[in-house]
């Protein structure tokens, strides 16, 4: 478990230490337009990282499931530029009929 708190604790200050790396950075660099498009593009990817992961992964294991259905049924949603509360509910129906197919 001792290794375990030093991982977590060098993660907490690599994490600090790069969030304090863009304090200190001169205002030029920042102020370039591929910075400001590398910076949207890596958010853009990080949150869909996140969210494929969290549909269909469970533990160790990959899982096709109600999510899967549930994602894609939000993603068509989206293109049809719903709002996002129509978005929230076309999911959960979604989910909520896969999971009753037996999915």
């Amino acid at each position: 478990m001792t290794d375990l708190w030093g991982w977590l604790l060098a993660a907490c200050a690599l994490a600090w230490l790069t969030k304090l790396s863009g304090y200190l950075l001169p205002e030029t660099w920042l102020d370039r337009p591929w910075v400001h498009t590398v910076s949207t593009g890596m958010t853009a990817g990080l949150l869909a990282s996140l969210v494929v992961t969290n549909t269909v992964v469970s533990g160790q294991s990959l899982v096709v499931d109600a999510r899967v259905a549930a994602l894609a049924a939000g993603a068509v949603a989206l293109w049809l530029r719903a709002p996002y509360l129509v978005v929230v509910l076309v999911g959960a129906l979604a989910a909520a009929l896969a999971r009753l197919a037996g999915l």
